[in-house]
């Protein structure tokens, strides 16, 4: 699993749903990343300091099991995920997705993600915006 063996390279933090009977529902890895300011929409970014680079979660690989899709399970792995990124002592602006297809596109976007202006399916959530979330 590709998960695991970002974890062991030390390149992503996997986290795993594991139902009662033991079965994984589904997963999530977060990492460290970067994005330059210049990428960030214009009202977004005129908020910011003008460094080159902002400091970001990457949220990769989102995936529930297809036997359990349809449950909220994908709801859920999202929302830990938030919440993981949120009380991290480490600097933030920002979690960030790819999302694979229009799908996984639609699915942050209906959570309050917003699309960057050239890549449409590279999403972000402002950290700001995921504490209020937890308050």
């Amino acid at each position: 699993m590709q998960a695991g063996q970002d974890a062991r390279k030390n390149l992503a933090a996997p986290f795993v749903l594991v139902l009662f009977d033991g079965t994984v529902a589904g997963y999530y890895t977060l990492s460290a990343t970067a994005i330059s300011l210049t990428e960030l929409p214009e009202p977004t970014a005129k908020k910011l300091p003008r460094y080159p680079l902002l400091p970001a979660t990457l949220l990769g690989r989102l995936a529930v099991d297809r036997r359990h899709r349809g449950k909220g399970y994908g709801r859920f792995l999202l929302a830990d995920a938030l919440f993981r990124s949120c009380r991290s002592e480490i600097a933030s602006f920002a979690v960030i997705v790819d999302a694979k297809d229009e799908n996984a596109r639609r699915f942050y976007q209906r959570e309050s993600f917003l699309p960057f202006p050239d890549q449409p399916m590279k999403l972000f959530l402002p950290m700001a915006d995921i504490a209020q979330l937890f308050r």
